[in-house]
This record gives structure tokens, C-alpha cells and sequence, in this order.
């Protein structure tokens, strides 16, 4: 019974460090090294995530001693695998237990190389990235290559061609080109969710720099990713590089000069590349939540249990972006509401106050059944969401209609006139002669 006790203590703080809705940035990050030695050339990566308040745990890959749960409870929040050349994880974790930990909502950085086992490989296909299959292929660029003097075969790169997204890359610019060495991958077209965050030009290839080309490279140009990034259904974020040097010390202090641009830039543009990507990855950026959702009749305060037809109503509610460290109110002109029973019937964008508050009013449509307000809300970098709230709508009672309907003016007088006609046709044919 102690010993129970015991490691129900040693829980407790994995409970409240845990992920929460309330705090949706991971803070519990296992890291899987290939060596140790990983662990102080990638510092400088390391260090901008400990300074955010991020708890890594670095174990080596085949340690036996590694587990992703235990009793049925996650242990981590985010998986780091720095791990190219691991053929098989040790203890429980294994190809199937990483992305059902995706699946479970969690996190994922995944550094490959132009020596990528295939259990990396295995991993980036689940996750709808393709690496070139020749395993001694690495992407070359004739054009856009870094200026350097230890490097002739251009397999240095220097790219700048980012994704365009303010909410994942951050707002200020990234002046310098990031560097790049290692493997190429192309996106699975049938995967509408994974995107470039940072592609290759249209004169890369990919291919054995070592020897001759025999046959066309199946990897070129543009079609070329070398970072790729993923946000699940589930909003679980994942990040893809075809290189760990990229994550390096020496790429993030080196100076970048690209080929044919007469700037060189004293610090290349990893460190500020990688660190507004992984804001977002570990969603310190882009991740929404929606709160008190309510709708009344007009003038009125409370919600209703049912409407009547044509009833006029109003519809609200809150939704704010987790920053990091506290919740801000989110600001956009594009968050519509259904008002929906087997489709659409309204279909309104929401007004907003600049604090968070949305809102919106209009008129039950004349007809009966049982309605649900929708707002399902999908924005590039942004965490979806999906909020209903169900409620019935009624016809008017047998007391509530109008006893003189407009429209049926005509009949009325119609029926009066009869009945005037009526009157004096009587009249005259009894008292005229």
C-alpha cells in the first residue's frame, strides 16, 4: 500500500505540468539523440527552448529504459527525434507508438539526413512526406548554393524561400537565408494538411553528388521541401527536416552568402528560422480556443429553450490565441455561424469588438425542426474549430397567429361587399314598386 502511494506522489507534479486546454503549450519534451555529443553541437536550439520554459528530458534512442506512457498516462508533450540513423527505438517506443501519440494530440520534430534509417522514413511517410529513396542522395543547387570554401560539391544551400504565413514564422522577417545540407521530400499530394515551410529553387535536384548522373533526378525544383510542417485534425503540429545540421550551433552562428547576391550576412537565418517554427509547432503561437457561446432573443438575456419561427435573435461568442504565456484576444473579420439543420438555412459572418467578442443577429427562418448555431472556423497556421449548440425551433401556436392577415385583405372585402350587395338588393326588392 505505501509503495502505492509512493508512486502516486511521484505523479502528482507529471499531472499538473501536463498538457492542458487552459495551457496549451507543451512544457514536458522528450528529446532522442542518436549521441549524447548531439546534445552540446545543437545547444544553442536546445537552450532557445529551455529559456521558454520548456522541460527537456534527452535520452538516447535505444535507451531500453525509454517509455512514452505508462499506466495508460503520457509522460510528455512533444517528441523531439534528432535521431536519423536509429533503426529501432528502445524500450517501448516504436514507430506505432509515436504516432499514436500524434494521434493522441501531441507534438512532433523529426530531423532526418541523407543517411535517414527507415524507420525515419517509415515515420515522415505516416506523417505525408516522401524522402528521396536513393539513400546516398542529397539535394544539390548549382544556383542557389552557399558561398563557401570548403564546400565545392553545392550541397550547401542557402534558401529564402519561406512559407507566406505571419502565424507561422512570426512576424518579422527573416532577412538572411537559412542553410541547408542533407535530403530532399516531396509532399504526399493526397495530403492536404502538410505544407513547405521552406522550399528549394527551381534549379535544385536531387541527387549522389559524388557521382555522375545517369538518369533524370526524381526529385527537382521547387517540388523539392526541405522543411516540412503538418497540423492533424486532431490540431497535433509536426515539423520535418530533411537535415540535423540545420539545427546545429555551426549553422545557426555561421555567416550566409547565397550565390550571385552581393550581401553576406554575418548570421544566417536557423536560429530565427527555427525558433518562430517551433513556437508554433509547440503551439505558442496559432492556437485558438472558443468560449462562452450563447444566443437569447432580442432584448432579452437568457437562453431560451426553444425558438419560434421568425423569432429575432442574437448569437455570441469569445475567441482567444494562447501567446505563450496568457490568452489574447483573437482578431479576424473571416468567423462565420451557421444556423444549420441538414444545411445551411443562415449563414452570417460575425462582428467583432477587437476584445475577443463575436457576434451577430437575424431571424429564425420560417421553418420548423430542431437547429444547431455552428461555428467551424479552419485558417492556415491556426488551430480549427468546431463548436455547436443544438436547439429547437417551432411553429406559431393556434393563438399566435394575426386575426387579420394583410394578405388576405381582398377576401375580406370581398366578403363584405357580398354581404353589403346582399343588403340592398333586399331592400330595393321589398320596398320598390
Amino acid at each position: 500500500m505505501s509503495k502505492l502511494i509512493f508512486v502516486f506522489l511521484a505523479f502528482i507534479p507529471l499531472l499538473c505540468t501536463s498538457f492542458s486546454p487552459e495551457r496549451p503549450s507543451d512544457r514536458r519534451v522528450l528529446v532522442l539523440l542518436d549521441d549524447f555529443a548531439v546534445k552540446s553541437s545543437h545547444s544553442l536550439f536546445f537552450n532557445s527552448l529551455k529559456s521558454r520554459g520548456f522541460d527537456l528530458h534527452f535520452h538516447l534512442a535505444d535507451d531500453p529504459k525509454i517509455a512514452l506512457q505508462r499506466y495508460g498516462q503520457y509522460l510528455y508533450d512533444a517528441l523531439i527525434l534528432f535521431s536519423p540513423t536509429i533503426e529501432r527505438f528502445g524500450g517501448s517506443v516504436d514507430a506505432a507508438a509515436i504516432l499514436d501519440f500524434v494521434d493522441s494530440g501531441h507534438d512532433l520534430i523529426v530531423a532526418a539526413d541523407s543517411n535517414a534509417s527507415d524507420l525515419i522514413r517509415e515515420i515522415a511517410v505516416e506523417c505525408g512526406v516522401d524522402f528521396d529513396e536513393d539513400p546516398a542522395s542529397m539535394v544539390v543547387d548549382h544556383s542557389g548554393y552557399a558561398v563557401s570554401a570548403t564546400e565545392g560539391d553545392h550541397t550547401l544551400i542557402a534558401s529564402d524561400d519561406f512559407i507566406k504565413s505571419d502565424v507561422i514564422l512570426g512576424s518579422k522577417k527573416i532577412e538572411a537565408p537559412v542553410l541547408f545540407q542533407g535530403i530532399g521530400h516531396s509532399l504526399n499530394p493526397t495530403n492536404s494538411l502538410v505544407l513547405k515551410a521552406l522550399s528549394a529553387s527551381p534549379s535544385a535536384f536531387s541527387a549522389n553528388p559524388k557521382s555522375k548522373l545517369t538518369s533524370p533526378p526524381s526529385l527537382t525544383g521547387s517540388s523539392i521541401s526541405f522543411v516540412s510542417v503538418i497540423q492533424a485534425r486532431n490540431n497535433a503540429r509536426i515539423l520535418i527536416s530533411g537535415s540535423l545540421s540545420m539545427f546545429s550551433n555551426r549553422f545557426f552562428r555561421s555567416g550566409v552568402q547565397k550565390a550571385g547576391s552581393p550581401t553576406k550576412h554575418e548570421k544566417s537565418g536557423n536560429e530565427q528560422f527555427f525558433t518562430e517554427l517551433s513556437k508554433w509547432v509547440f503551439h505558442e503561437r496559432g492556437h485558438l480556443k472558443a468560449v462562452h457561446m450563447q444566443h437569447h432573443k432580442v432584448g432579452e438575456a437568457n437562453e431560451p429553450a426553444i425558438y419560434r419561427i421568425n423569432d429575432d435573435l442574437e448569437f455570441s461568442v469569445e475567441i482567444f490565441e494562447w501567446s505563450g504565456t496568457s490568452w489574447e484576444p483573437y482578431v479576424a473579420d473571416d468567423v462565420q455561424v451557421q444556423f444549420y439543420m441538414m444545411s445551411p438555412y443562415v449563414l452570417k459572418t460575425l462582428s467583432t469588438n477587437g476584445k475577443g467578442r463575436y457576434f451577430t443577429s437575424f431571424k429564425v427562418p420560417d421553418v420548423y425542426g430542431v437547429f444547431q448555431f455552428k461555428v467551424e472556423y479552419e485558417k492556415l497556421g491556426y488551430t480549427s474549430l468546431s463548436l455547436s449548440k443544438q436547439i429547437p425551433v417551432r411553429p406559431f401556436r393556434h393563438n399566435e397567429y394575426e386575426r387579420f392577415i394583410p394578405a388576405a385583405y381582398p377576401y375580406y372585402g370581398a366578403a363584405f361587399s357580398m354581404m353589403a350587395g346582399f343588403f340592398i338588393f333586399t331592400a330595393v326588392h321589398l320596398y320598390s314598386k
